[in-house]
This record gives structure tokens, sequence and C-alpha cells, in this order.
């Protein structure tokens, strides 16, 4: 697949910033998935910890962007479990 990008970029030069934008977009989606894959609410393995959000502090940010909540100051509601 590269070496076609790279064949079709010496040829038309004009198709550069897509092929560079193309494998920013698709770099940026891969690591978005990775960050989604690693939070708090997927299970791997659910032998040792079948629901590890019950584990989570409540000041814990798991947003990416939160733009009006101040989590520092939310205090636990509910048991513990």
């Amino acid at each position: 697949m590269f070496g076609t990008m790279y064949q079709h970029g010496k040829k038309h030069p004009g198709l550069i910033p897509q092929f560079c934008f193309l494998i920013l977009g698709m770099s940026g989606a891969g690591l978005y998935l990775l960050r989604l894959a690693k939070g708090p609410h997927v299970t791997w393995n659910k032998t040792n910890n079948p629901e590890p959000w019950n584990k989570l502090d409540p000041t814990y940010q798991y947003k990416l962007v939160a733009v009006n909540t101040d989590y520092k100051s939310l205090k636990k509601e509910g048991p513990d479990f």
C-alpha cells in the first residue's frame, strides 16, 4: 500500500498532502481506539476484576475533555462494593 502511494506521489505531487492527512487520520483513530481499549469500563480479564468501574475513585477523570466538571470536588455517593 505504501509502495503504491509512493509511486502515485512521484507521478502526481498534488496527492502528497492528501496521503499525509490520510496517514495522520488513520494513526489518530488508532491511538484513540487504543485509549478506549485501556479505559476503566473495559474488562479484558474477568477472573481478577469482573467489574473494574466499581473500584474507581470519584475524582478520577475518565473523560477526554471535561468542560465544566471539577473532578477534585466530587464526593462519592453510594455504598462500597
